[in-house]
């Protein structure tokens, strides 16, 4: 009895220790995200054309997909959705993501790359308040193209509710991502609103971002305050 008593109070008293650690871990995930995008707007001839991402409702970072060694072919990543606000002025409070499979390598030799992903039209918004999607199966994709001139006149790039890239070894490319599923990731809404959100009333609702986003709504309105058509 005294063993299960004191093995209980361990755990209680660990239970705030955890928790502060998976905070300071979703923390240092959006720092991340913040990172990602800055390092790669920050070259204008390697990265996302200026006119797509003006014109894209959302966006999806996820810093370091990993390739997973419990399932042959697996990738898992973590990262944040985030979509304008109404009136297309500014960027929303984030949304938690896993993106899990898919068909997409990475580098011969790297076992973890940055993803980048542009939600472009409403079709593809509406995706992302579902609780899981598979790109390429319920939602059109296609691999962005890459730099300050890079021109959208291709059907597919004209079409796709989703353009998506890739940063591995420092290079960044537009990428394949089918097969690849996205869901909700109730676990990391929680940590940073206190409540078990889904991705839906967050996208939709305005709800005050938390203040580890910051950064990385500043970067995205540096880059693209507004929406443009």
């Amino acid at each position: 009895m005294r063993l299960i008593t004191f093995t209980l109070a361990i755990a209680v008293g660990c239970a705030p220790l955890l928790a502060k650690d998976e905070k300071a871990k979703t923390d240092e995930r959006l720092d991340d995200s913040a990172s990602l995008f800055s390092e790669v707007m920050g070259t204008p001839d390697k990265a996302i054309p200026q006119m797509l991402l003006d014109k894209a409702a959302c966006i999806v970072l996820v810093p370091g997909l990993k390739k997973g060694a419990f399932v042959v072919g697996g990738k898992y990543g973590r990262g944040f959705a985030l979509c304008r606000n109404t009136g297309g002025q500014g960027w929303g409070p984030p949304a938690a993501i896993r993106i899990e499979g898919g068909s997409f390598g990475l580098q011969i030799g790297v076992s973890s790359s940055d993803v980048i992903l542009l939600v472009m039209n409403e079709r593809g918004m509406k995706r992302l308040t579902t609780s899981k999607f598979t790109i390429g199966a319920e939602a059109t994709a296609a691999a962005g193209p890459v730099g300050r001139d890079a021109t959208a006149q291709t059907d597919a790039l004209l079409t796709a509710e989703i353009l998506s890239w890739s940063r591995s070894r420092g290079a960044f490319v537009g990428v394949s991502l089918d097969g690849a599923t996205l869901r909700n990731d109730i676990d990391e809404n929680k940590i940073m609103y206190g409540q078990p959100w889904d991705n839906k009333q967050i996208l939709l609702s305005g709800a005050t971002p938390p203040k580890a986003a910051g950064k990385l709504i500043e970067v995205l309105n540096k880059y693209s305050p507004r929406e443009t058509h």
